[in-house]
């Protein structure tokens, strides 16, 4: 089991630590709320759907599904739209002055939507669980040592998007101001629309 673990451990790691789609996301949350734990909640969100799909790829249920042309077609239309709408509404929206709190910051709803849209229907976060975490689990036969390999690629995801909150968070805080918080919404917005590009390209290489 220690072994498995272990395995879960670096494969994770070394799956997660690139900067894409979800990580910019989660980065921006921390950097644009004036408190720590201002994000917490599009944290939250994120690592329960990473941890979602960790368990569907150790358990084969995702990896079957995956299969159906028809069923990947569909989340990626509805990932394309949804990305291409979240980056016009991001790029035309304007901060506001933060000297009152957390204004002009994302609502609850708006963090915990996109947390879940980013991890559910983004390829690398799919390609990742599916392809290198499932196909990585296929070596254990014990459920007790997949328990194990799972639970620690779910680890690594909680404790990785809460660090990633507060890195956030400290760089808005050396560098204060609506420009800041203005850069950040633009660089959002490119990050969804070349997502959303990327998700495309994925789907016209399916067959």
């Amino acid at each position: 089991m220690l072994a498995a673990a272990l395995h879960g451990l670096l494969l994770s790691i070394a799956l997660i630590m690139p900067i894409g789609m979800q990580n910019g996301f989660l980065l921006s949350q921390g950097a644009m709320h004036k408190r720590w734990l201002g994000a917490a909640l599009a944290v939250v969100a994120a690592a329960l759907c990473d941890t979602l799909l960790i368990a569907l790829a150790v358990l084969g249920v995702s990896a079957a599904a995956f299969h159906i042309i028809w069923l990947r077609l569909a989340f990626g239309i509805v990932g394309i739209c949804f990305l291409l709408y979240m980056g016009w509404a991001t790029w035309r929206e304007e901060p506001r002055d933060t000297d009152q709190g957390d204004q002009g910051v994302w609502n609850i709803k708006r963090q915990v939507t996109f947390a879940a849209s980013v991890s559910l229907l983004n390829p690398h976060a799919l390609l990742d669980t599916l392809a290198v975490i499932g196909g990585s689990a296929t070596v254990y036969t014990a459920w007790s040592t997949k328990l194990a390999f799972g639970a620690a690629c779910a680890a690594v995801s909680w404790i990785w998007f809460f660090v990633l909150m507060t890195i956030g968070h400290m760089a808005s805080r050396a560098a204060a101001g609506m420009g800041t918080k203005r850069i950040i919404n633009r660089l959002s917005a490119l990050m969804m629309c070349a997502s959303a590009v990327y998700l495309g390209y994925i789907l016209s290489t399916f067959r």
